[in-house]
């Protein structure tokens, strides 16, 4: 039986949350730059690279990101360019111990407010545009479980049910 790292503020599969579309922004005021360091906080306490507000139970168009580089901070975040194609395994902090391949544009362009409220628009290319569109999935409701093929959902079927129970007891 392997491992899984369960971290308290993050709502797991089988959370109402998490399959809704979240609500946009209108300005980002001091009250969301808090939320902003607040997700950074989580996200690094439970070593991923991204998360969005709906995976904490905020349902606001909000995203955290860190590949490295320092810590991104997004609202908003639209998709307006894509380009290439790339397969790779993806793993979940809502959905722990369970990773899917999942094939997603290789490069992309976004366009969204940043925590001082200006709009940006950027390219995003490998490891990078993947996460933003993982954590943009999230903000649609979208998870990765939802990228897996009949024959591995059929596998997963237990674990799934698993965490499901999980989060009922939360």
């Amino acid at each position: 039986m392997s491992i899984v790292k369960i971290i308290p503020e993050i709502k797991i599969l089988g959370e109402p949350i998490l399959r809704r579309k979240a609500k946009p922004l209108k300005y980002i005021s001091e009250t969301e730059r808090k939320i902003f360091e607040e997700m950074a906080r989580i996200m690094h306490k439970a070593e991923g690279i991204g998360i969005a507000a709906n995976q904490i139970g905020i349902d606001k168009q909000m995203l955290v990101l860190d590949i490295g580089h320092g810590v991104m901070m997004l609202a908003n975040p639209k998709i307006i360019k894509k380009e290439g194609v790339d397969t790779l395994e993806e793993g979940c902090l809502s959905i722990p111990g369970i990773i899917i391949k999942v094939r997603r544009p290789k490069k992309i362009v976004v366009e969204c407010l940043d925590k001082d409220n200006c709009v940006i628009k950027f390219e995003a290319v490998d490891i990078l545009s993947r996460a933003l569109q993982h954590e943009i999935d999230h903000l649609n409701g979208k998870l990765i479980i939802d990228y897996a093929g009949w024959r591995q959902r059929l596998m997963l079927r237990k674990k799934i049910k698993q965490l499901k129970r999980q989060a009922s007891f939360r």
